[in-house]
This record gives structure tokens, sequence and C-alpha cells, in this order.
């Protein structure tokens, strides 16, 4: 059975059609990659995905049962704009989310609890490469190093599906070669299905195990309001990519890369 299966799916916003009779179905631990020319509903697709926006018609089946139509703890998502607290450090925005997800009314932990969320936030912060940055702000960091907090606070709550829009747009393109290569280890090394939108098509081979070209086939001016998006074309990467044996992130006592035959500091990786 298909991990996500979008049937038919179509998205208006009063009188213009963004998305039309999207159909398509996602496999457990695929790096799905969407692509198109701006405007043709990529983001607006990824929202639904997230449950910000919900379908006009048509309907989005999540793990077997229809897509809880609000962002959850299943689905982690990291946008082009860093989404980090300014106001925390690094420890504390990563740590966030346990203590949102055990504590919804204080938003804080004690005792064991916060110890036990502080070492699981320094381990995660350790596997994304600022195990040196636990206690800086935002304001101290590069946009690599933002970028890289984002992802260590969007899996925090270990999510089933991972939504990137754009995360690495802005980056300098050294930047941005370290930071798909994190996150092509990552995808190997955890249990995670990643749906990603991007307007880089190297990047998008680059990383993906299958791409989705989002497309208005009438773009007229006249057209654009009566008819959406939709998807042109359907690639699989050859030769196909599988991610690397699934297991959770690194905890203090990880196994040894030197018993595993992994790269060290890269447990699972695989080059494309």
């Amino acid at each position: 059975m298909s991990f996500i299966r979008v049937e038919n799916v179509w998205k208006e916003y009063a009188d213009q059609i963004v998305l039309e009779d999207i159909s398509f179905e996602i496999e457990r631990r695929a790096f799905l990659m969407l692509v198109g020319p701006s405007g043709c509903g990529k983001t607006t697709f990824l929202r639904m995905l997230l449950g910000e926006d919900a379908p006009t018609q048509g309907r989005i089946i999540f793990d077997g049962a229809p897509l809880v139509a609000e962002p959850d703890a299943s689905r982690g998502v990291v946008f082009q704009r860093y989404s980090v607290f300014p106001h925390l450090t690094a420890l504390q925005n990563v740590m966030l989310g346990a203590e949102l997800a055990q504590s919804p009314l204080l938003g804080k932990l004690f005792g064991a609890k916060r110890r036990a969320a502080a070492e699981q936030a320094r381990a995660l912060l350790d596997e994304v490469g600022l195990s040196g940055a636990a206690d800086k702000y935002p304001a101290a960091m590069s946009g690599g190093m933002q970028q890289r907090l984002a992802l260590a606070q969007a899996l925090m709550r270990q999510p089933k599906v991972l939504l990137l829009d754009e995360p690495f747009g802005a980056l300098d393109p050294g930047i941005r070669s370290d930071i798909q290569a994190l996150m092509k280890s990552l995808w190997n090394e955890t249990d995670l299905t990643v749906v990603m939108v991007t307007h880089d098509l190297p990047e998008a081979f680059r990383l993906g195990t299958r791409i989705l070209a989002f497309e208005r086939r009438r773009n007229r001016p006249e057209e654009r309001e009566r008819y959406g998006a939709t998807i042109a074309k359907d690639i699989e990467i050859w030769p196909p990519r599988v991610a690397g044996a699934a297991k959770p992130f690194s905890r203090p006592g990880r196994d040894d890369p030197a018993k595993t035959g992994a790269e060290p500091g890269r447990p699972g990786f695989q080059a494309s």
C-alpha cells in the first residue's frame, strides 16, 4: 500500500484554479522532488500535505487514513526562510518541539524529562554538524548554520514525512552543496519520506528518487483563472536510489562506525 495517495485533488482560491485534477502515489522512504515554474502550485500542494490548507476537491490519504487537516508531529517542515526562534539558543530551539509536545500548556519541561529532551536535542545538533553551537543564538549563526538548525528543529519530533519548501535557495553555492550532502545523509540514516520543492533541476536529479514536474498547460492571461497546473512529467531516477537501512537518529552510545562499516560521522550513507 502506498504511504501517501493523492486522489483527484483540485485547489481553487475564489475564481482561480491553482491545481487541476492531481493524482499520484508516494512510496514510503521516497525522496520526491517537486519542480516547475513559479506560480504553478508547488508550494500550495506542500501546504496541503502539511495540513495548512485543504483540497477544494479530492482527497489525500496519509499512511492509510485521510490526512489530518492541521499540522501535527507526523509532518515536519523546513522553509527557505530560516524558521527558527531568534530569542532562543540553538539547543532551546531544538528542545522546543519536545517541550510543546509533552507540556503544551507551559511549553517547558523539568527534571528528568528536561534532561532527556536536552540529550536528544544535543544528539540532533551533533547529527547536523552543530555540536559546538548549542549555546549560540541564530543572530550569531551563518545562513547555512541556521538552515541546519531548522532541520534539527523539524526532526526533533521524529516526523514520518519531512516537507522542504526550497530550503537551500537562499544559500551560497558552496554551503548549499554541503547542506544537500547533509540532507542525503539524513535521509539515508532515518526512516523519513521527503517531499521537497525546488527550482534547481540539477538539485532535483542529485537528491531525488523521483521528480514530479508541475506545469500550467494553458497559461495565457485569459486562461489562468479557469485552468490550473497539472503533473506534466513523472520521472523515476535511474538507476534507482534506495535509502539506507532505517534506524533512529544516533544517541549517546551509538554504533561504532568502524564496526558497522559506515563512513565515520555519516552512518548508513550511500553515494548516489
